[in-house]
């Protein structure tokens, strides 16, 4: 999408971030675990920004061998124009410049949320496993995925 900007967090604009994430997610997270990760140095944030208005952000933690995505949100009234795949490429690159030593990306999704299984599995990530009732409000199975970041298709990632 023109327009978009996508760069590191800032604490100020995690109001904005957390309002998505209360858009977003019937359990969001609150804002102090923003405000933790962002003073985490093995967290990757990252926000897409449309002019002063922050559209979508990313949240990927390393603790020791071990890379999650925590979480990733666009707006409601823009998503499905590429922002998430923006951001979530955007995160894996730093992912690979800052710590090449990790090999593994993974993350639980709500297993009806098609929009995102089609992004994850457009970078690579494929389902290995599930965890039964991980979300509430509804209550619903994660699926868990997980990115080989030397696999061939990582190609899509970093090129």
């Amino acid at each position: 999408m023109a327009g978009i900007i996508i760069r590191k967090m800032l604490s100020g604009d995690i109001r904005q971030v957390h309002e998505i994430s209360r858009q977003c997610f019937t359990t969001p997270w609150q804002l102090s675990s923003f405000e933790y990760e962002l003073e985490n140095r093995d967290a990757i944030l990252k926000v897409a920004g449309l002019n002063v208005e922050i559209v979508g952000y990313i949240c990927v933690r390393t603790l020791l061998d071990v890379t999650h995505v925590m979480d990733l949100a666009v707006t409601p009234r823009l998503k499905r124009m590429g922002i998430g795949s923006l951001l979530l490429r955007n995160a894996l690159q730093e992912l690979r410049r800052t710590r090449p030593d990790i090999s593994l990306v993974t993350l639980e999704v709500r297993e009806s949320n098609i929009a995102a299984l089609k992004l994850y599995e457009k970078y690579g990530f494929r389902e290995i496993g599930s965890r039964r009732g991980y979300y509430k409000k509804p209550s619903e199975d994660a699926l868990i995925m997980e990115l080989d970041m030397n696999a061939d298709n990582s190609y899509f990632i970093f090129h």
